[in-house]
């Protein structure tokens, strides 16, 4: 299993980023997909998670109405839109997905949103 984020950068407040988690190693439209993050100096928080088919989605309070997540199963990848960016929403974003009973997570990609 291999999950590869893509898609981070520096923002400016009020400003957008799409990152993306390309899967390989396991028949992706089977599982769930997540996105976490990690601010500097705090631990991991739950940002998102999508069904297998796409269809249902949920989010944590603290990015609801601002970021959307999604996925295209004929190319095996996740997204993570995020509009409205805001100071706090700085951190390493991870995608996640628990194949087989067993969880893995990429290597991350930084988002900082600073003026």
């Amino acid at each position: 299993v291999q999950l590869q984020e893509s898609g981070g950068g520096l923002v400016q407040p009020g400003g957008s980023l799409r990152l993306s988690c390309a899967a390989s190693g396991f028949t992706f439209s089977n599982y769930a997909m997540d996105w976490v993050r990690q601010a500097p100096g705090k631990g991991l928080e739950w940002v998102s998670t999508i069904n297998s088919g796409g269809g249902r989605t949920i989010y944590a309070d603290s990015v609801k109405g601002r970021f959307t997540i999604s996925r295209d199963n004929a190319k095996s990848t996740a997204y993570l839109q995020m509009n409205t960016l805001k100071p706090e929403d700085t951190a390493v974003y991870y995608c996640s997905s628990r194949v087989a009973g067993v969880g893995y997570r990429g290597q991350g990609t930084q988002v900082t949103v600073s003026s």
